[in-house]
C-alpha cells in the first residue's frame, strides 16, 4: 500500500482474538484492539489528528505555536504532526512522569512545561493554579497558540466514535461485541466508542476502569481525578471499576508474553480489568458473548516504571525501602499532620521539612526552611538508608499528601521515630492561608 502522508496510515487497526488459554474464560470471545499499531505508537494519534486537522492551514499562516497540557502520547503525536507541517509544539504538565516520554518530545523539539499545578486535569474555574493561569492564556483568542484542548475537545470524542467504534463493529461482521471494557484517561476514547456501539446496539455493556486512589497508571486517571476531566460522563458507563499498577503490571506481562503484543501499563491494565469483570459474569453465561479492550500504546516508553515497580524482571534484587513493598496496614499507620497542627509543631520542634514536588514547583512556592528534594531522587536516597539523622522530626510535604504520606510510613518502617506528612499537601496549606515563600 502507497500513502502520501503518514497521518492517512492513522486508524484501521486490527482487531485480535485473545486466545482462551490465556484468559480462561469458557463463554466470552475476548477480542483487543491494536491502537499500538498506529503510526506514532498509540490510540491518541487518532484524536491529535481529529483535533489539529481542521486548524493547521490557518496555524502555518500565522506561525502559531501547537500546545496541549499533556505529558503522554496525545503529546507526542501532536509534537509528530507539528514537526510534518513546519510548527513548534509546546507541551505543559504538571509533571513529566515518565522520562521515556519527556526524552522522546525532547528529541522530537518539543518545548516542556513543567507547571507547579495540582493535577494534569485542570480545573478551569481554580484561578490560583498555574495550569490554570496558563491554561486562560493559550486558549484566548489571538495568543499565537493552536490549543487542541483533549480534556475538553469533543472533537476527541468524534475520532473515535467515527473510527475507533466502527471499525470494531465492521471488523466483527457487523455485530456488536457486547461488553466494552476501557481504561479512562481523557475519556475520549471510551466515550466515543460507546456512542457508536449504543447506536448499533444500545444493550452493549460498558465498563470503564481507573487507577487506584493512590496509585499512577500511565495513561488512566484515578477515580478523583476522572471528574476533573471536562469530557467524562459517568452515564457513558454501566460500572466503573478499579485497578491497581501490579494489576496493568499483570496484565502487560500476560499480553507481552502470551499474547505477542507489545501492550504498554495502559493495555495491560485493560486486559486485567475485563478479565477480572468477565470471570465474575462467564460462569453464569450459557450462550456465547463477545467482549472487546484496547490495547492504547507501546511498552517500550514504559521500561523504567516497570522496572521501577518489578526490578526482578530484569535481573535485578528488589528494592527493600520502596514504598511500593509497603503494607496496607503500613500505609494506615502513617504519620499525618493537619495545617494547623504542623504550624504549632514546626515552631516547638523544628522539624526538618522536605518538599517532594518538582524544583519548578518549589521554586515558585513553598514552606519556608524547606528543602527540595524531588520524590524520585528522595527514593533512590532512601535505598542507602535513612539520610538523615532520627534526632530531628521530619515533615514531608507534596502537592495533596499522597505521596508524602507513603514516604513517611516507609521511614517509620526504616525506624525513623517521628516522620509525618502534611494533610492536603501544599494545597491544603495554601487554602488555609499559610505563609508560602518563592525562591
Amino acid at each position: 500500500m502507497k500513502y502520501d502522508s503518514i497521518t492517512e496510515v492513522i486508524g484501521d487497526t486490527p482487531l485480535v482474538r485473545i486466545d482462551q488459554a490465556v484468559h480462561g474464560l469458557r463463554h466470552i470471545d475476548l477480542y483487543a484492539k491494536m491502537e499500538l499499531l498506529n503510526p506514532f505508537g498509540s490510540l491518541k494519534d487518532r484524536a491529535a489528528w481529529n483535533m489539529v486537522r481542521p486548524h493547521l492551514a490557518g496555524a502555518a499562516e500565522r506561525g502559531d505555536t501547537l500546545v496541549e497540557l499533556s505529558s503522554g502520547n496525545t503529546a507526542k503525536a501532536l509534537a509528530l504532526i507539528a514537526g510534518l507541517h513546519g510548527l513548534p509544539f509546546r507541551s505543559v504538565t504538571n509533571r513529566m512522569k515518565v522520562p521515556e516520554i519527556k526524552d522522546l518530545l525532547l528529541l522530537l523539539g518539543a518545548e516542556i512545561d513543567e507547571l507547579p499545578g495540582r493535577a494534569e486535569c485542570l480545573d478551569p474555574t481554580d484561578t490560583d493554579d498555574p495550569l490554570t493561569r496558563m491554561y486562560q492564556t493559550i486558549t484566548a483568542g489571538g495568543a499565537g497558540f493552536l490549543h487542541t484542548d483533549q480534556y475538553f475537545n469533543d472533537l476527541n470524542v468524534e475520532a473515535h466514535a467515527r473510527g475507533t467504534g466502527p471499525e470494531i463493529v465492521a471488523d466483527l461482521g457487523g455485530l456488536v461485541p457486547d461488553y466494552f471494557i476501557a481504561c479512562v484517561g481523557t475519556a475520549g476514547s471510551s466515550t466515543g466508542v460507546a456512542r457508536a456501539l449504543r447506536e448499533h446496539d444500545p444493550t452493549v455493556t460498558v465498563v470503564g476502569l481507573v487507577a487506584e486512589k493512590s496509585d499512577f497508571i500511565p495513561g488512566i486517571r484515578n477515580i478523583d481525578e476522572v471528574h476533573e476531566v471536562g469530557l467524562f460522563d459517568p452515564e457513558v458507563y454501566d460500572a466503573i471499576e478499579t485497578i491497581s499498577a501490579d494489576d496493568a503490571i499483570d496484565g502487560l506481562l500476560t499480553l507481552v508474553r502470551r499474547c505477542g503484543t507489545l501492550a504498554g501499563p495502559t493495555g495491560g491494565g485493560a486486559y486485567q480489568g475485563a478479565v477480572r469483570h468477565l470471570r465474575r459474569l462467564d460462569a453464569e453465561l450459557t450462550e456465547r458473548r463477545t467482549a472487546v479492550f484496547i490495547v492504547c500504546d507501546r511498552v517500550e516508553s514504559y521500561m523504567s516504571y516497570v522496572r521501577e515497580r518489578r526490578p526482578e524482571l530484569f535481573r535485578q534484587p528488589a528494592r527493600g525501602n520502596s514504598v511500593g513493598t509497603l503494607t496496607g496496614d503500613e500505609l494506615a499507620a502513617a504519620k499525618v499532620v493537619g495545617v494547623a497542627d504542623a504550624q504549632e509543631w514546626i515552631v516547638k520542634d523544628d522539624p526538618l521539612i522536605v518538599d517532594l514536588r518538582s524544583a519548578f514547583a518549589y521554586r515558585a512556592r513553598h514552606l519556608e526552611g524547606s528543602v527540595n528534594i524531588v520524590d524520585e531522587l528522595f527514593g533512590e536516597m532512601l535505598q542507602g538508608g535513612l539520610p538523615f539523622g532520627r534526632g530531628r522530626p521530619v515533615l514531608l510535604v507534596c502537592p495533596v499528601g499522597e505521596k508524602s504520606a507513603r514516604y513517611a510510613a516507609l521511614l517509620t518502617r526504616m525506624g525513623h521515630p517521628d516522620a509525618r506528612s502534611l494533610d492536603g499537601g501544599v494545597i491544603a496549606w495554601r487554602d488555609a492561608g499559610a505563609a508560602l515563600v518563592r525562591d
